[in-house]
């Protein structure tokens, strides 16, 4: 299993700024490895992000994305003590669901 994500969810001005910073090695299926076999892709490929169990942002990616990536949303609206929760499904189907708390 892979480290939890990053997540702060900040509100003001009407709207609320949302940080993510997934850990993912994120290998795009291009590189070799030392004996020249192409090292297999293996990204995530779906991400789902929801406030107060209302799903606000999809995203689908491919291997273009690099390693550890870092997203960044608004939503409109929001105050401090909403949750946020995010999940994301990789290229071998493994998952993972982190949740934070509007400040």
């Amino acid at each position: 299993m892979t480290e939890p994500m990053r997540i702060k969810a900040q509100s003001g001005a009407g709207q609320t700024t949302v940080r993510i910073l997934m850990n993912h090695e994120m290998e795009s299926g291009q590189r070799k490895d030392a004996s020249g076999k192409t090292i297999p892709a293996w990204h995530i490929q779906d991400v789902q992000a929801s406030w107060n169990g209302k799903v606000v942002m999809t995203a689908q990616w491919g291997p273009g994305v690099s390693k550890n990536p870092y997203l960044q949303f608004f939503i409109k609206g929001g105050k401090p003590g909403d949750k946020i929760a995010v999940t994301w499904t990789d290229t071998k189907g493994e998952s993972r669901s982190d949740e934070a708390v509007v400040s």
